[in-house]
């Protein structure tokens, strides 16, 4: 995944974040965040269900 893909689907998790923000980022720390987010993401689901 690139690093404008990983900031895309950032953005689209976090509505909050801000693309122009988060390219200061180098495309590993992106990663880990996307990861992170999608656990928190995964768990919310597992509570709503």
């Amino acid at each position: 995944m690139s690093k404008r893909e990983l900031i895309e689907c950032i953005c689209e998790i976090n509505t909050t974040a801000k693309a122009e923000f988060l390219a200061n980022f180098p495309e590993e720390e992106l990663r880990k965040y996307l990861e992170h987010l999608m656990e928190l993401d995964l768990q919310e689901l597992a509570v709503c269900s």
